[in-house]
C-alpha cells in the first residue's frame, strides 16, 4: 500500500468508496452523530453568509449551505474525485468548487463571512499558511470554524480492524506525522495536541469562541443504545470556533 495524505488519499478509488460509504452510514457514522451536530451548532444560521470551505469533500456541507440560503459558497479540495462528486451533487448558482490544495489556495482579503474546514487540517504538516489565509479572508466580525480528528485518535498506538472499543494513546506529546492503514489504503495524519491546535489558532490572530469535543448526540442514534454507549467511550473529533481578533 502506498502512503497518501490529503487529496491524494481520496483520489484512490478504493479509499474514496470506502470512506464515503462510512461517512454516510447513518448511526454507524461518527460524522453524522458527533461531528455534524457540533459543527452545525457552532456555525449557527447560514442564510445570507459568504462561505469559504477548505477541504470541502463531497459537497455535503455545500448542499446544506445552498438549501439554507447562503449568499455564496466556495469549496476548495485537493482531491479531484471529491470535487467531481461535489459538482455532481450540488447544482446552484451560489455554489462553486475549485480543486486546489488548501495550503496553496489564496483568497481576496475580507471576502468571506465564514471560513470552515471540516476534518482536513490534520493532513497538513504546517497549519500557519492556511490559518493566516483564513484570517485574511474574513471580514471583521466573521467566523472561523474547524474540526479535526481528535488528538487522542491521531496519537492512538494501534488501530483495530473492527469497531474500536477503546483508544490506547502513545507518544501524545510528540507532534508529527503518523501513518496508518485506513479505508483500504495508508494515510498520514499530522498529530498535534489540543494545546498545539489552540496555540496555532491564537497565533493566526484569532480569538477563540469555543472548544468542543463533539460528544455523541443520543437522539441521533435511532434507539441504538449500544452504539451510543460505545461512542461515549472516547472522543473522536475536536472543534475550534474563532473570530478575528
Amino acid at each position: 500500500m502506498s502512503q497518501r495524505r490529503g487529496g491524494s488519499f481520496y483520489d484512490d478509488q478504493s479509499a474514496f468508496d470506502a470512506y464515503l460509504n462510512h461517512r454516510h452510514a447513518a448511526v454507524s457514522s461518527p460524522n453524522l452523530v458527533m461531528e455534524d451536530p457540533a459543527f452545525t451548532q457552532a456555525v449557527g444560521p447560514l442564510a445570507g453568509r459568504r462561505i469559504l470551505d477548505l477541504g470541502c469533500g463531497d459537497g455535503t456541507f455545500a448542499a446544506v449551505a445552498a438549501d439554507a440560503g447562503v449568499a455564496s459558497y466556495l469549496g476548495i479540495d485537493g482531491s479531484q474525485r471529491m470535487i467531481e462528486r461535489a459538482r455532481h451533487a450540488v447544482s446552484s448558482e451560489r455554489v462553486r468548487f475549485e480543486q486546489a490544495d488548501m495550503e496553496d489556495y489564496r483568497s481576496a482579503d475580507e471576502s468571506f463571512d465564514l471560513v470552515t474546514s471540516r476534518l482536513a487540517l490534520h493532513y497538513l504538516a504546517d497549519l500557519s499558511p492556511v490559518l493566516t489565509n483564513a484570517r485574511r479572508a474574513l471580514v471583521d466580525g466573521g467566523q472561523f470554524v474547524a474540526t479535526v480528528v481528535h488528538p487522542v485518535v491521531t496519537a492512538a498506538a494501534t488501530v483495530p480492524d473492527g469497531p474500536r472499543q477503546a483508544v490506547e494513546v502513545d507518544d501524545y506529546f510528540e507532534p508529527g506525522p503518523r501513518t496508518r492503514s485506513w479505508f483500504n489504503s495508508e494515510v498520514t495524519w499530522f498529530h498535534r495536541t489540543v494545546e498545539h491546535y489552540i496555540d496555532a489558532v491564537l497565533s493566526a490572530d484569532f480569538s477563540i469562541e469555543a472548544v468542543r469535543e463533539c460528544a455523541p448526540v443520543e437522539a441521533l442514534f435511532d434507539g441504538d443504545t449500544s452504539e451510543f454507549e460505545r461512542r461515549r467511550r472516547a472522543p473522536l473529533f475536536l472543534l475550534l470556533a474563532a473570530t478575528p481578533s
